[in-house]
């Protein structure tokens, strides 16, 4: 994955591993701080991502024509941001990747999973709060806030 330095502009590569940890940049020796924002993702990244997170990882699966979708982005931002360090927030925009939507049965969306390990922890369809998902990633072993 790669991350723009703050300070410098300098992009850096991160391993998937390190994205809920600070890194430093290759350049300025800046820290860089953990991802504190939904990641969109296509199939290879979600599951380099997802195989490789030391912390539970959120999904939302979307699409950008869903009004529930539009609506819960902010909540889903704002857990992103919550939760920076401690879990990984991903999206899954099912327009573009019908089949990783598929591969988990997603037939309604917004539609969110937890995976922890690689291995599914929660599934649910439907909006819900930011305080909804925090509660399910400190569930799966995220720390809480």
């Amino acid at each position: 994955m790669i991350r723009t330095c703050r300070v410098c502009g300098q992009k850096n590569r991160l391993d998937p591993a390190n994205l809920a940890s600070a890194a430093r940049c290759g350049k300025c020796k800046n820290p860089i701080a953990p991802v504190a924002e939904p990641i969109d993702v296509d199939a290879s990244s979600f599951d380099e991502v997802v195989s490789r997170a030391p912390v539970p990882v959120l999904v939302d699966f979307w699409a950008a024509w869903c009004g529930p979708c539009r609506m819960v982005a902010p909540e889903v931002s704002r857990t992103a941001a919550e939760m920076a360090g401690r879990a990984i927030v991903l999206k899954v925009d099912t327009e573009a990747e019908p089949a990783l939507a598929a591969r988990y049965g997603v037939q309604s969306i917004p539609n969110f999973l937890v995976l922890k390990a690689g291995r599914l922890v929660r599934q649910q369809p439907g909006a819900v709060d930011h305080a909804q998902l925090r509660r399910w990633l400190e569930a799966a072993g995220a720390e809480p806030v």
